[in-house]
């Protein structure tokens, strides 16, 4: 799922193309994608594009008259900066959106239907679907720490919250935990106060590095490659290869349709975070230590 760092590429790369141009029309082929009937689509059409904003993981074009389209792509949806009145071909295809010189195109991969778009109208509208969690940038550390102890929840789930933190989902979490040196699994009521700083040192550096770099790539071309895994993260995405720290394994939690990647060395002293699917098959067997972990496979 495109996190803040990709929103604001996809922002900084929209910004110059559409802002100061009349929106000509909107062609939907899903009937699945519009999740609001009033303001009618139709309404936006023929008005000029006034401003962009990130809305925690969704992106809001804002067009004369107050009104606002506003796009979450979810996991598998993505943004196509494609030629005037561009074909809507193949299943994947679900929207384009055409100006004057060219046409913004959402597609969506596999065959679950789950990014949107609502059409809303002013900022009443635009705080119906915030989520609510705070903006890490407008943010210190004291109100930082308030927004993750209100529920004791684990490192991992407070940061990917957006009643929490805007904007942060799986992979920057990740990432963001690895920096600061912490457990996914470890409670925020547990964490000592050098832990915090560290912990809101790294949301911000981790997200300013990942912001800034992606932006340089959107200013060199439309970023038609948004994806979660990057070959520079340090450890999402990169289980079995060697932590850029300490050299260690890259472990992970697998869970649903997601996992937490993590050092174990850097992280969790040397603990092996259990598997909840292998933990339970193996049981008293499942290994504490990297030391256990290596005996296992050799086995």
């Amino acid at each position: 799922m495109p996190e803040l760092p990709d929103i604001a590429a996809y922002i900084s790369a929209l910004e110059p193309r559409i802002v100061g141009q009349p929106i000509v029309r909107v062609r939907l082929t899903s009937p699945f994608l519009l999740r609001t009937v009033q303001p009618p689509i139709a309404n936006v059409e023929g008005r000029i594009v006034r401003e962009l904003r990130r809305i925690g993981k969704r992106i809001a074009i804002g067009v004369e008259g107050d009104l606002w389209l506003v796009l979450h792509l979810m996991i598998a949806g993505r943004l196509h900066w494609r030629p005037p009145e561009a074909k809507l071909a193949g299943r994947q295809s679900l929207a384009a959106f055409d100006f004057p010189n060219a046409s913004l195109v959402l597609t969506e991969a596999g065959t679950k239907r789950r990014a949107s778009l609502q059409v809303l109208y002013g900022e009443e509208g635009l705080r119906s679907v915030d989520p609510g969690g705070i903006e890490i940038f407008a943010s210190d550390l004291d109100s930082f720490r308030g927004a993750l102890t209100a529920e004791n929840r684990t490192l991992k789930r407070a940061l990917t919250d957006p009643r929490i933190l805007s904007g942060i989902g799986n992979a920057y979490s990740d990432e963001i935990l690895h920096a600061a040196q912490l457990s996914p699994i470890t409670l925020t009521k547990k964490l000592e106060p050098h832990e915090w700083g560290r912990l809101f040192e790294a949301t911000r550096d981790t997200l300013k590095l990942w912001i800034d770099r992606l932006q340089v790539e959107a200013k060199a071309g439309f970023p038609e490659k948004v994806t979660a895994f990057r070959k520079d993260m340090a450890v999402h995405g990169r289980y079995g290869m060697p932590c850029p720290r300490c050299g260690e394994k890259i472990q992970r939690i697998r869970y649903a349709d997601n996992e937490t990647n993590y050092c174990a060395r850097c992280q969790t002293g040397g603990r092996v975070l259990a598997d909840r699917s292998l933990s339970r098959l193996l049981r008293s067997d499942w290994p504490r230590t990297l030391e256990e972990l290596e005996a296992l496979k050799h086995r």
